[in-house]
């Protein structure tokens, strides 16, 4: 179930943020990311587990990274971060022991992160000049559709 329900939401959020206009600016992509990467941080939180905590702050700090390059640079670097979190997702209980995650979770999170990371992969190949600062500029957003 969890996984029908992530990677609906995906696709509401994805249909809601294409007819409010919310992703015309460059920096709502590259958000979602750095939310999706904080989660588990709140879970360490959670659990009451600092070594989770730390180990949970590292692993979000490279997912924050590519949202900030996907913001600055190319929003490629977003849709890699949301994907790469997905597969985290399916691996975190290998890597780090965080007792506040629930068992649902990984599941949910991972089809909510790829069908997300997905979707925005589609619209950029579908919108090439969308990625980039080719024709917005560094001062601008991503420019009208």
């Amino acid at each position: 179930m969890e996984y029908l329900v992530g990677g609906g939401l995906a696709v509401g959020v994805f249909v809601f943020a294409w007819l409010t206009g919310f992703d015309r600016e460059r920096v709502f992509y590259p958000t979602v990311t750095v939310v999706v990467a904080s989660y588990y941080i709140l879970f360490a939180v959670m659990g009451g587990s600092r070594a989770a905590l730390v180990s949970e702050l590292l692993v979000a700090g490279a997912f924050v990274v590519a949202a900030v390059m996907g913001f600055r640079q190319n929003l490629w670097w977003a849709a890699a971060g949301l994907v790469g979190h997905g597969v985290f997702d399916v691996f975190h209980h290998l890597l780090i022991e965080n007792g506040g995650v629930p068992s649902y979770w990984p599941g949910f999170c991972m089809s909510y992160d790829v069908g997300a990371g997905v979707l925005l992969a589609l619209l950029l190949w579908r919108r090439p000049g969308f990625a980039g600062f080719q024709e917005a500029g560094l001062a601008g957003g991503v420019g009208a559709r």
